[in-house]
């Protein structure tokens, strides 16, 4: 799949997941139409039938060099982070790129890369690595990723901020989940991790915060 054409071979990838565009006048109704259709596996048939060699490509590592353009970095931590969830899941490859997602994304912060970005919901997406990728960092993580969403609540349009004010919480929520296990104990049958006995209450309960976006 070509993702883009001349200069920009990333902007396929972008046009795709952000249909919201990049102007702040957008319509908070249509804006959270979006969001549900992004981070509620809307999109999966789409994105095989579309994007599923570019992503392969991605998790080879043969699109890094994209991160040398702030928007090309984002292309690539959505592949990564978002796209690999979609073309394998339900099987340990759809959490393999997280490690490479979250190197991206912190190199960004750091860099630039991520203050750079045009409009809230791209750096949204730049930072879902944060919370996502497992490890003994993660607390941390997610308290960063906390701070960036408030500033993105602050920053945004009045009318735009109830939607972001959901994704803070949402955060909150997850690091709760983090606190609690270490881990993200949704994964583990697909990860073929035995459950304790805390995880499997908490699987049954079926209460998980990425269902919960908006809430």
């Amino acid at each position: 799949m070509n993702a883009g054409t001349g200069e920009r071979p990333w902007r396929g990838v972008l046009d795709f997941w952000f249909p919201d565009g990049r102007s702040l006048q957008i319509a908070a109704s249509a804006h959270q139409d979006h969001w549900f259709w992004r981070m509620q596996g809307g999109a999966d048939s789409e994105i095989i039938a579309r994007f599923s060699d570019i992503t392969a490509q991605a998790a080879a590592g043969n699109l890094d060099h994209w991160a040398a353009d702030p928007e090309g970095r984002l292309a690539v931590i959505i592949l990564l982070d978002q796209f690999s969830r979609a073309l394998w899941r339900g099987s340990p490859r759809a959490f393999a790129q997280d490690p490479a997602a979250l190197a991206l994304s912190m190199e960004g912060l750091a860099d630039g890369h991520y203050a750079a970005l045009p409009v809230p919901w791209f750096r949204i997406v730049h930072g879902l690595p944060l919370g996502h990728c497992e490890g003994p960092d993660h607390l941390g993580r997610i308290d960063l990723l906390i701070g960036l969403r408030e500033e993105i609540v602050a920053e945004a349009p009045a009318r735009l901020q109830p939607i972001y004010r959901s994704l803070v919480k949402q955060a909150g929520d997850v690091r709760k989940v983090i606190a609690a296990f270490g881990r993200h104990p949704h994964r583990n049958k697909v990860l073929d991790r035995e459950a304790t006995p805390a995880e499997e209450a908490y699987l049954t309960a079926g209460d998980f915060p990425h269902d919960r976006a908006f809430q």
